[in-house]
């Protein structure tokens, strides 16, 4: 949605009082999103049997946009040129720049939407075009507003005096789909007025069937283009047609807020259904700036990088959480309000992903992260990307090698377009293919994340998504995250500590950490029929731990007291690389639980108590006890063998030396 705002001066800056409402429960991640049900006309749907059959029979309407498309980018292509080979690409890069927003204001809203998204990588494209790029989001031409209101007479059944007490004489913002009015209820509420663009349907129709018959034709025709380009065209045009659908952006915004808005210091205003059609939306007013402006924002006191970091964290929890996200985040659609909350507008293109694909994406940021390249070759099998029956041998190098790199010293230094980037490249050399999915996934954090690196250009929102990540896998009890633990903690050579350690440390830094609800949920799939395998290993850990404290012990005393009865001390202090690593994590550990918000020793105390009383408590205990004989018995039968092998190799040594032969008597001599 375009955005809401004044202009960004303290003098001018209009307060409007937002009703204060009860915070919403969170509600349970683990219940699958059902899609709103509706009973909209069919022509607000996106139907590509119908488009295709629509635009067969109209070849030169399809030609002539075609040659228009082409004939415009090139002539924009021959004066880049012109100006690198004349020398003077700097003095007329503003004139380019005006010249491709002009370029694309013309071609419609397919391309309006890409120079939104273009306007968001500062990383990308030069200061001057991100300039003039930006414009697109919400400050686009305008339709006449004897057309506007005549939509809102007609979707509404009323004149537009007859509705609103007030309405702006003209559009305060006009972006891609339609433009926005400033009004007033007759009942005294501010409130934005939005209206569709006149003739909508058929230019976006028609430059989808274009973009669909090339990637028709590139599929079939270019080999190393594995990706199903047709599946990825068509996701992004069922959003867009959602999106011409003003009741389906309404019930999105609610469905938004029901989902979402528990987090505090996120806003979502509400929609007036009475004044609301499929081409007109009228909904609460939000006063504002854009989450860009960053010199407004921190005139009034807000810092805008904390704002950006809460949105990173909403949607990492619209990604992960409910599978229900916001597929268009620029920043005309993020307004810093000025009790520092963030507002989302415009609830158009919203896109879903299923349980299976977000418990993946949690897996392949931790195995990333942990660099577990194995495990992430799986999880591009979960995730789609690669066919079960894929050879993963040559893939988990390459990976290794690729993401290697692009990890760097630390979480703190890989970012989504290190990501994408990295995997491009593998793309071709291995059997990958991009889902459809993934395509709105990584527009929306690419989006995101290139309004944080135009605020702060260090920043990396992985660095900021890692401690929720981390905190999801130690809290969610889906089964699917309970097996990823286990698998991540647990290998042959024994608990990996440092594992836990990084993870812990990492939850901790997240905001809704809750150390009570990790030790419950710990406990609880610890003593769950899951938890067998867990239980297993931890008796294994203990019987390791205790076995070696034990010949630690036997051993220090054995050399005190020869020290002290002056006997030479023969024996190494019994010590392994093992125990080291884990007492120095077990150590780090202790000290960040310490540290942990909520962490109380004495209820620590009583939870040992239950432990120690549950039956499974009692299995493990004998099989420690079981471990630990087999251990010590194991240990006697091999040193009593080699004491007897000892024994044996003294005797037998001086006869194997011809020097030591004793004499044989002489008729063994002449017998032998």
């Amino acid at each position: 949605m375009p955005q809401q705002t004044v202009e960004p001066s303290l003098s001018n800056v209009e307060t409007v009082t937002v009703p204060s409402e009860p915070v919403a429960e969170p509600i349970d991640i683990n219940v699958a999103y059902e899609e709103p049900k509706s009973n909209e006309d069919e022509d607000w749907r996106y139907n590509p049997d119908r488009i295709t059959a629509q635009y067969r029979r109209r070849p030169f309407t399809v030609i002539g946009r075609l040659i228009t498309i082409i004939s415009t980018f090139a002539v924009f292509a021959f004066g880049i040129w012109w100006d690198k080979f004349t020398g003077s690409s700097e003095s007329k890069e503003r004139k380019r720049a005006i010249q491709l927003r002009n370029i694309l204001t013309r071609l419609g809203p397919a391309y309006i939407k890409i120079g939104q998204a273009l306007s968001t990588r500062p990383d990308l494209v030069p200061p001057t075009y991100l300039e003039e790029l930006a414009t697109l989001q919400d400050k686009l031409p305008s339709f006449p507003n004897r057309v506007a209101f005549q939509f809102i007479e007609e979707e509404l059944g009323k004149k537009p005096e007859e509705i609103y007490a007030e309405l702006s004489p003209e559009p305060i913002a006009a972006a891609s789909l339609g433009q926005v009015y400033k009004g007033k209820l007759k009942t005294g509420e501010e409130v934005a007025v939005k209206v569709q663009r006149p003739d909508l349907n058929r230019r976006i129709t028609l430059d989808i069937y274009i973009m669909r018959s090339i990637a028709i034709w590139v599929q079939n025709n270019i080999k190393q283009v594995r990706s199903n380009l047709v599946a990825i065209t068509d996701e992004l045009a069922e959003r867009i047609f959602e999106e011409t659908n003003y009741n389906q952006e309404g019930r999105n915004a609610e469905k938004f807020k029901e989902l979402y808005g528990y987090i505090e210091e996120i806003y979502v205003p509400k929609i007036y259904w009475d004044y609301t059609g499929k081409r007109v939306l009228t909904m609460e007013w939000i006063t504002g700036n854009k989450l860009t402006d960053v010199a407004a924002i921190q005139a009034q006191g807000i810092n805008a990088t904390h704002l950006v970091e809460i949105g990173v964290e909403c949607s990492l929890r619209q990604l992960l959480e409910h599978g229900f996200f916001h597929a268009d985040p620029h920043p005309g659609n993020l307004l810093a309000m000025p009790d520092g909350r963030l507002a989302y507008l415009d609830f158009g293109m919203m896109s879903r992903i299923k349980p299976y694909q977000r418990y993946g994406l949690i897996e392949a940021v931790v195995h990333l992260v942990n660099r577990d390249f194995e495990a992430l070759a799986e999880d591009y099998i979960k995730l789609d990307f690669l066919t079960p029956d894929t050879n993963l041998k040559p893939i988990i190098p390459a990976l290794a090698n690729v993401f290697g790199n692009a990890l760097g010293a630390s979480v703190a230094e890989l970012n989504f377009k290190s990501i994408t980037d990295q995997m491009s490249a593998m793309m071709y050399e291995f059997p990958f293919t991009v889902p459809a999915y993934y395509a709105l996934i990584i527009r929306s954090m690419v989006t995101l994340e290139g309004i944080a690196i135009g605020i702060e250009p260090d920043f990396k929102v992985l660095s900021k998504a890692y401690p929720y990540v981390a905190k999801r896998l130690l809290t969610d009890p889906a089964p699917e995250l309970r097996a990823s633990l286990r698998d991540l903690l647990f290998k042959e050579e024994g608990f990996r500590w440092h594992r836990l350690e990084n993870l812990l440390r990492n939850a901790t830094s997240s905001k809704d950490y809750d150390f009570d609800k990790v030790v419950d949920q710990a406990l609880d799939y610890l003593y769950s029929d899951r938890g067998t395998f867990i239980r297993d290993r931890i008796a294994d850990e203990i019987v390791n731990a205790i076995d070696l404290f034990g010949r630690r012990t036997i051993s220090d005393l054995s050399n005190t007291l020869r020290q002290r009865v002056g006997i030479k001390v023969t024996e190494a202090p019994v010590k392994t690389e093992r125990d080291s690593y884990t007492i120095t994590h077990l150590r780090n550990i202790i000290g960040i639980l310490q540290q942990t918000s909520g962490f109380n020793p004495r209820r620590l105390v009583s939870l040992v108590s239950k432990i120690i009383s549950k039956p499974e408590t009692q299995t493990m205990g004998q099989k420690v006890a079981e471990g630990l004989a087999q251990k010590m018995a194991a240990r006697l039968i091999r040193n009593l063998l080699l004491e007897n092998e000892e024994q044996d190799n003294n005797l037998s040594k001086p006869y194997r030396n011809p020097k030591f032969r004793p004499a044989l008597p002489p008729t063994a001599a002449v017998n032998g």
